[in-house]
């Protein structure tokens, strides 16, 4: 059974992944208007190739983290509206940079290009230290019965250390893509985040066995010190 399971789970990779790969050169090449778009080159790179090596980590060490990472049908209606708004900007987020390549809309340094991508590889890291960590970092917001919590790795330091992953990534697409003005879309999509964490800490501190002690001794969701 389990073995079956794996092969549906390899099954559905192999398919989506290339698709998601495409996908992406589609809306970063098109808008371009040309495949001489570098910066695009560079960030296809940084993206997939951590991405294929974190999900063959997964298939083979924890392949039920990558099925609770495939689920994308929220439970709770607030959350479904705030996927939705989050996609949307994402989507044209993605589109914009391409636009600003071929009309010349900003002059983005090569240092901050490369910056950016170290910075996109650096949150890369957080979000794997975090599936190696956390088990049960569903891409919903949900509580499973057996699910405990956390308090180790990064989950010493900050209660939501995947979530600073994924801002430090957003914050960087736009400038790793060689576009100022396609960060207007991505600093929304950060400010949904804030809004999905306090959605998620209130069904955990409801439903999750020992998470309102852990907050009170995890104090800082996001940046020690700060927030």
């Amino acid at each position: 059974m389990k073995k079956k399971k794996s092969i549906g789970l390899k099954a559905k990779i192999i398919l989506l992944v290339p698709l998601g790969v495409i996908l992406t050169g589609l809306l970063l090449f098109l808008p371009a208007g040309t495949l001489s778009y570098w910066q695009a080159w560079i960030f296809m790179s940084v993206l997939f190739i951590p991405f294929f090596f974190v999900v063959s980590y997964l298939l083979k060490h924890d392949p039920k983290l990558l099925e609770r990472r495939m689920k994308v049908k929220e439970k709770e209606e607030r959350e479904k509206k705030i996927i939705k708004m989050a996609q949307l900007l994402f989507f044209i987020g993605i589109l914009m940079p391409g636009l600003d390549y071929r009309f010349g809309w900003s002059a983005v340094p090569i240092w901050l290009v490369f910056l950016s991508n170290a910075l996109i590889l650096l949150g890369y890291f957080i979000v794997f230290i975090v599936f190696k960590e956390n088990s049960y970092t569903s891409r919903i917001v949900e509580v499973e019965k057996e699910q405990k919590v956390i308090t180790t790795g990064p989950y010493a330091i900050v209660r939501h250390p995947m979530y600073f992953g994924i801002i430090l990534i957003y914050l960087s697409i736009s400038f790793a893509l060689g576009s100022f003005f396609a960060l207007f879309f991505f600093v929304p999509g950060i400010i949904l985040i804030f809004f999905r964490i306090f959605d998620e800490e209130r069904l955990l501190k409801k439903d999750l066995k020992g998470y309102k002690e852990y907050c009170k001794k995890v104090k800082y969701r996001l940046v020690p010190k700060i927030w």
